[in-house]
């Protein structure tokens, strides 16, 4: 099955319905070489959107990222990129776990720098700043696109109320309106993009950009027996996802997912992957991957999602419910 590319919301912008991110593998997992060959990989199955953020791996993934598209020499024109700010590089005061102006206007020059790009195609704020008010942010966004340093600017696990005072400052001051919204979203954490987001999308035609599909991991059936070594959860700074990882209630599930994927004769992370890509609000699914075998397991996902048919889809649901 070949690649689809999907509008980003009611943007212009077509994506992969299945993309590439950075976080955790680069820098932690993947040095230059293997990135390159992993982005290659991704690029070859037709992925033309490539997420980042400054604070993965403290800046680092933004710089291995950057020296491979350089490498790879593919025409800008044909690839998509993003990048994130909120947490910050340094502890400066302004300068960490904030959206206001002076941070973002510099955060983006920090982004490009490493990056080697004169613009990101996509820039989100990584998290909501109650501390800064949301008209502070949506100006400097608005300035930031209108600058051309990124061409489209969205958030991250903003909730739906947070949104929509987004917008409205937008549509007071005839201000750049977020185009997009980056949440989780796999067959563990459904709620937030099936209900709470749903009227935003119907509405304002917001685009979903979602992360961890394998929730984690989890998904792949990795965690059913404990945290084997060199895996995600076994990485330091990772600690935190163990007791999510190891939750008799979430991995019951689990096994009971792993059946529906042994009788469509695919693995666990292509039946998550595909069921992600079949919500049709969902513009992109973000994979992650730290060797090259993976992100051909991953991208064959896209066999899958043609053979889930109501059944199979009734199945699952009564599986996970919208927790």
């Amino acid at each position: 099955m070949k690649m689809e590319y999907r509008r980003l919301g009611r943007a212009g912008l077509k994506v992969s319905v299945l993309s590439f991110g950075s976080w955790v593998t680069f820098g932690p997992q993947l040095d230059d070489d293997l990135a390159m060959s992993c982005l290659q990989e991704a690029y070859e199955a037709g992925v033309n959107f490539f997420d980042n953020a400054e604070a993965y791996a403290g800046g680092k993934s933004e710089s291995i990222m950057g020296r491979a598209l350089k490498k790879l020499g593919w025409p800008r024109q044909s690839y998509v990129v993003s990048t994130k700010l909120f947490w910050g590089l340094s502890d400066a005061v302004n300068m960490s776990n904030t959206l206001n102006r002076k941070y973002l206007l510099q955060g983006i020059d920090g982004s490009l720098e490493r990056f080697e790009l004169d613009f990101v195609d996509l820039l989100f704020c990584h998290r909501p700043d109650p501390e800064t008010p949301v008209e502070e942010t949506v100006w400097a966004m608005h300035d930031i696109v209108s600058s051309g340093k990124a061409l489209y600017w969205g958030t991250s696990e903003w909730s739906a109320a947070q949104l929509v005072e987004a917008f409205a400052v937008a549509e007071r001051y005839n201000l750049r309106k977020p185009v997009m919204e980056q949440p989780q979203y796999n067959l563990l954490a459904r709620a937030r993009v099936e209900r709470e987001y749903k009227a935003l999308i119907d509405s304002y035609g917001l685009g979903l950009t979602t992360w961890s599909p394998l929730a984690s991991g989890q998904l792949t059936g990795k965690y059913l027996d404990g945290v084997p070594e060199g895996s995600r959860a076994a990485l330091r700074g990772f600690e935190w996802l163990q007791p999510m990882l190891s939750d008799e209630a979430r991995n019951a599930k689990v096994r009971q997912l792993k059946e529906v994927a042994d009788s469509l004769d695919c693995s666990l992370a292509q039946l998550a992957i595909a069921w992600c890509a079949r919500n049709p609000d969902v513009s992109t699914v973000i994979t992650g991957a730290s060797r090259v075998e993976q992100v051909r397991e991953n991208m064959a996902a896209l066999e899958v999602l043609g053979r889930l048919d109501d059944e199979l889809i009734a199945r699952i649901d009564a599986i996970t419910g919208l927790d």
